[in-house]
């Protein structure tokens, strides 16, 4: 089938995507992804081949620049301002729902142009939603619509604070936009059981977002002791991915102070909003230059870097929903790397690392507390070293046998060939 895909970023390092185009194709499908433009891109359009399939990125529209001369002070505005949220560092919300309106839903508009004619339209996320809705509306509406749900967008972090009336108004679209879907792929059995009653989709499959089944164990190396010059013989504890808020950032970085991780060091591998925060903790006399923050590598080397450390920290915080049912990438990395995991105490980690069938896969703790985080790493260091050696290899063993993404993609091909018949 002819498949045209919608997300709303520039498809250079958005692994779940890129993953899915790749196994689609592999099964025979002529997929196309449509993405936003890539910074300093001169062009509406640009067209890239990339492994078998085709990638379209498409400028976001210019609104910002009318739409702050529209909303100049003014005492009208003043009110209504006042009234749609309070103003600071985050949009209120008159100007969070003009994102969605000309940002959001203009880029999906031009977007859905540009995919032409589909057999599958696939929106990942409530972002690439629409793009899909229109893009079947213009072209082809016998076609198929399939909603890629990466996490609960009405119940995160980009959602979570809002006014309520801009809240309620994004969830009578997605529940709008999602109400002729075919199917809802999600990325963990929390977020489907959360969202197929509120959206009312029959068909849900869930495909976890793993790395894919190495066709043998990453060797143990070096690559983080090196880059962050740490003494040889100090345990290491790795964050890596998005540095933001409610990742635990803070939290985590607070632990290494807690009895018993004197030696232990930090890093940070990747890059946020939250980079200038890891940089100020690096400097903190507090932590003796034992916090280290790394660029963040290419998305195929991420189990290598990991493969060099004792234990991966992920002190996912109650910040919403969202978070607190989200079985994150880095997990399955950290398996697929043979290293224990360090994680919050949510429905999602706990299923997987506390209730592996042969055997826990790390510890988990309560992550607003530095103290319980620190607990839980220590105990992974001072596992005795036949124990230590038996976590590792069931690490490796969950990555093989079952949390890898030819497991997961099957149930993704599955459904396409249902939609096909």
């Amino acid at each position: 089938m002819r498949v045209a895909m919608f997300v709303r970023n520039d498809v250079l390092v958005d692994a779940r995507v890129l993953k899915e185009a790749g196994s689609l194709t592999a099964a025979g499908h002529d997929v196309t992804i449509v993405g936003i433009s890539r910074p300093g891109m001169s062009a509406a359009v640009e067209r890239e081949e990339r492994d078998g399939f085709a990638i379209v990125r498409v400028r976001l529209p210019g609104w910002r620049r009318w739409w702050r001369w529209l909303r100049a002070p003014s005492r009208l505005w003043s009110i209504i301002r006042r009234r749609s949220g309070a103003p600071g560092a985050r949009m209120d919300g008159l100007d969070w729902l003009a994102m969605w309106r000309f940002g959001n839903l203009g880029w999906a508009r031009a977007a859905a142009r540009e995919a032409g004619p589909s057999d599958v339209y696939h929106g990942h996320d409530l972002t690439g939603l629409p793009a899909a809705v229109f893009a079947r509306q213009m072209h082809n509406p016998a076609a198929r619509l399939v909603y890629d749900s990466h996490e609960l967008f009405i119940d995160s972090g980009a959602t979570v604070g809002r006014p309520r009336w801009a809240v309620a108004w994004l969830a009578r679209k997605e529940r709008q936009w999602a109400a002729t879907a075919d199917a809802l792929v999600t990325v963990s059995w929390g977020y489907a059981n959360h969202l197929e009653p509120r959206l009312g989709i029959e068909r849900v499959v869930v495909v976890h977002n793993c790395p894919p089944r190495a066709l043998a164990d990453t060797p143990r190396s070096d690559l983080v002791r090196d880059a962050a010059g740490i003494p040889a013989g100090a345990p290491i504890v790795l964050y890596h991915g998005g540095l933001r808020a409610g990742r635990g950032v803070r939290e985590l970085a607070l632990a290494m102070l807690e009895p018993g991780l004197e030696r232990a060091h930090l890093g940070f591998l990747g890059f946020g909003p939250l980079k200038a925060e890891v940089e100020a903790l690096a400097a903190d006399e507090r932590f003796g230059g034992r916090i280290h923050f790394l660029p963040p590598v290419a998305p195929l080397d991420v189990v290598r870097w990991v493969a060099s450390v004792d234990v991966a920290g992920m002190a996912i915080q109650p910040h919403n929903y969202s978070y607190e049912l989200s079985t994150p990438n880095k997990m399955f990395e950290a398996f697929a790397a043979g290293v224990p995991v360090a994680g919050s105490d949510f429905p999602g980690f706990r299923g997987i690392v506390a209730e592996n069938p042969e055997g826990s896969l790390g510890e988990l703790f309560d992550p607003v507390s530095p103290a319980s985080i620190g607990a839980a790493i220590r105990r992974i260091l001072e596992l005795p070293a036949d124990e230590h050696a038996a976590l590792v290899a069931r690490c490796r063993a969950a990555a093989r046998d079952r949390w890898n993404w030819e497991t997961e993609v099957a149930r993704l091909i599955e459904l396409y060939r249902d939609l096909e018949a």
